[in-house]
């Protein structure tokens, strides 16, 4: 009869060879039975399997227990880790490999402490794929958070993909399993094999922390060793403290780097990191743009979602290269003084089944209740903001930018989505808070951390909300209340100000308020104002497209749009081909349409954002209180008649100013008497009717002198040639 003993070691024996051992290094491996060191080892489709010492030298033959190919057998070892096996796999052909079942757990155990709590902050160093020695011997120690599986395998290549050969160590208490496999490196392709709760195989899982993946469609992770990158851009990283700012100039320029610029002689293929740091690196410092803005770079299945629907958190796209030469995309932007932002998208990610998804056959990373975890605008999944892994895993993420890639700032997209219960829901959609109100309590406890651990560990860098609402206080310290933010697009200007110049100039003195209404809420923020890829796609037309007239009048209806978006206060955001007026809306699958600038309209729109750069850089008044209530002040708000704006940009120092006027409509004016601070010449430094434009060149000779005749509540005024449909920019001299 058998024993207790070998019926519990048929048991093991048989959820080996299943796949459904729950604990293989409980059985697997070397193990004391008795006096004697007994070797238990897997090899499917092996003919035979040796022990042997780290010279080669045979120790013992493991007898086959199980046809499946388990293999085990005493053996005379000197230790535990002084062996190795040699596989016959028949017809001639042999191996020798290491056992990763002789290795010992990986994670230290304050590790594991900090991961089980939520307050792991450099997780990426403990999870996932990562290349390393230990005892002497080259591999991958794969670790993945599953908490819920009942096993859970890392497959590849290296595996013939087969979930029964390598099942991990669950780390109990923290839900991370982890495996050491020896003779994996760089390059290889893996993904997570799991059974859910009940033993249900799930899909395949690409790594959560994966730093490289296969090219979209394929879906498995890459093993890739990040390492130490030899940063060139020491002083670009020394300086950047100062550059985001509330008092510094900001002209952020947006990019989807996949349609910036094709190569049609490749077939149309998108540029790569390297090409595009040369190219794209070489234009944004032409255009006198401070930063760029990239359409989230995060892995992502579809290309159709620009991004924003990532399964790879931790992975730039391997669309355009190797996360090496993303490290050198930045460093080149950073070496030409460019600064790099990226979109991040922590309140939501798709249903891939090689996602995030029912991870390890739960709700794992999302709310199990649609009600709080489904997104139904864009069919994705809501992170559970009250799980300290979760937040854990998207903290990590934040800073994994910042210190690995040297990322200079976070846009936080789709804000209001994470701060509302009942986001783009009906009632009896959502579920209350415990105060019984809207607010996703902990969606904010996780905006305002978020904020705190960026801030705290990189204060040269800013972050940026994407907000749609009147939520207070999104850009003050969390201290005082707020959620942090540096700072938060202005979508309420973007809507008005669009919404005005649509209209044709007979009818704007009936929508003037369009135009003014943003200066009533401009200084609670600290606002970007962002002409985004949102506004030139979905039938909304291009914003030339926008503009009413004929040809004439769109390209001057634009430019004197740009000149009162850059004389605005706030920080300036502009999408790509929206610098040289794009007829076309944007289509992510096709260039920007570069041949339109052989018509010299379309290149002096781009002359004009290029010099507008330029001014609002060396003015300070148009940028050093950009934030702040004393630096604007309207000479004339109300000329509806007239469709005139008229105000004043100020610096700290009293006497550093700029006076704006732009005539909104096609009516040139020849004595349009406007109110100055003080006497003396004024010099027009931005005519956006200068024949260098495109324009018809009517203005004031170069500048005008102040006459002592109060006008607009200053004690001088100036008489001025208005252009027509032209915004106008004049600076005393002193």
């Amino acid at each position: 009869m058998p024993t207790a003993a070998t019926a519990a070691a048929d048991q093991d024996a048989i959820a080996i060879v299943r796949g459904e051992h729950r604990d293989p290094f409980s059985w697997l491996g070397p193990h004391r039975v008795g006096k004697d060191w007994v070797i238990r080892t897997f090899q499917p489709r092996a003919v035979r399997v040796f022990a042997i010492d780290a010279r080669g030298r045979e120790l013992a033959e493991l007898p086959m227990l199980r046809e499946e190919g388990l293999f085990a057998g005493p053996a005379p070892l000197p230790s535990r880790e002084g062996y190795r096996l040699r596989v016959d796999w028949g017809g001639g052909v042999m191996q020798e490999i290491e056992d990763p079942y002789r290795f010992p757990p990986g994670l230290g155990e304050m590790d594991v402490h900090l991961l089980g709590e939520g307050s792991h902050q450099r997780s990426w160093e403990q999870l996932g794929a990562h290349c390393m020695m230990v005892d002497g011997v080259a591999g991958v120690r794969f670790a993945v958070w599953a908490p819920n599986a009942h096993r859970v395998s890392v497959v590849g290549g290296f595996n013939g993909w087969d979930g029964r050969r390598h099942p991990m160590r669950l780390r109990h208490g923290v839900g991370v399993w982890e495996l050491f496999v020896p003779g994996v490196g760089p390059g290889e392709a893996y993904k997570y094999e799991l059974l859910g709760p009940t033993k249900q195989l799930l899909p395949l899982k690409a790594d959560p922390y994966g730093f490289y993946a296969e090219v979209p469609p394929r879906t498995a992770s890459i093993v890739y060793d990040l390492g130490e990158r030899q940063w060139e851009d020491a002083e670009w990283m020394a300086k950047r403290n100062g550059l985001a700012d509330r008092s510094a100039p900001i002209s952020i320029y947006e990019v989807h780097l996949a349609s910036w610029r094709l190569v049609p002689e490749e077939g149309g293929r998108p540029l790569t990191y390297l090409e595009l740091a040369d190219q794209l690196g070489g234009y944004v410092r032409e255009m006198g743009f401070t930063h760029v803005e990239l359409l989230p770079i995060h892995e992502h299945p579809f290309s159709g979602s620009w991004g924003y629907q990532p399964v790879g958190l931790f992975a730039p796209t391997s669309r355009f290269g190797t996360p090496e030469e993303f490290r050198g995309f930045v460093d080149s932007l950073h070496r030409q003084g460019i600064g790099v932002i990226i979109d991040w998208v922590a309140g939501h990610f798709p249903t891939d089944p090689h996602g995030l998804g029912y991870f390890d056959g739960t709700h794992l990373y999302e709310h199990q209740d649609p009600r709080q975890g489904l997104h139904r605008d864009w069919n994705t999944l809501i992170y559970n903001f009250g799980r300290n892994e979760v937040v854990n895993y998207l903290y990590s993420n934040a800073l994994f930018w910042l210190e690995e890639y040297h990322i200079d700032g976070l846009r936080v997209d789709a804000v209001a989505s994470m701060l509302y219960l009942d986001y783009s829901r009906e009632p009896g959609e959502w579920i209350p808070n415990r105060h019984g109100g809207n607010e996703n309590l902990e969606a904010i406890d996780f905006v305002r951390r978020m904020n705190e651990l960026v801030y705290g560990t990189h204060p040269g860098v800013m972050t940026v909300a994407e907000e749609s609402t009147a939520w207070p206080m999104v850009s003050r310290p969390t201290w005082l209340g707020g959620l942090g933010f540096g700072y938060k697009w202005n979508m309420g200007w973007m809507h008005d100000t669009l919404r005005y110049m649509g209209k044709e100039p007979i009818h704007r003195r009936y929508h003037h308020d369009d135009m003014t209404f943003g200066l009533l809420y401009a200084f609670q923020e600290n606002f970007v104002l962002p002409l985004s890829h949102d506004e030139v796609v979905h039938g909304k037309r291009s914003i030339l497209g926008r503009m009413p007239g004929d040809r004439w009048q769109r390209f001057a209806n634009l430019r004197a749009y740009y000149g009162f978006m850059w004389t605005h206060p706030g920080k300036k955001l502009l999408f790509m081909g929206c610098e040289f007026g794009q007829e076309k809306e944007w289509n992510h699958n096709a260039s920007l349409d570069w041949h339109l600038l052989d018509d010299e309209m379309h290149q002096g729109v781009k002359r004009l954002i290029r010099d507008l750069n330029q001014l609002y850089r060396e003015t300070t008044a148009l940028h050093q209180l950009d934030n702040e209530g004393q630096g604007f002040a309207w000479l004339d708000p109300n000329d509806r008649d007239n469709s005139v704006f008229s105000f004043l940009r100020r610096g700290a120092d009293p006497d550093d100013f700029v006076i704006v006027v732009a005539n909104l409509t096609p009516v040139s004016r020849e004595t349009f008497r406007i109110g100055a601070p003080r006497g003396g010449f004024y010099r027009e430094v931005m005519n956006t009717d200068s024949i260098h434009y495109g324009g018809s060149n009517f203005g004031n000779a170069g500048g005008v002198t102040a006459e002592a005749a109060e006008c607009h509540g200053q004690p001088f005024s100036l008489t001025l040639r208005l252009a027509p449909l032209a915004t106008m920019v004049f600076r005393p001299e002193k």
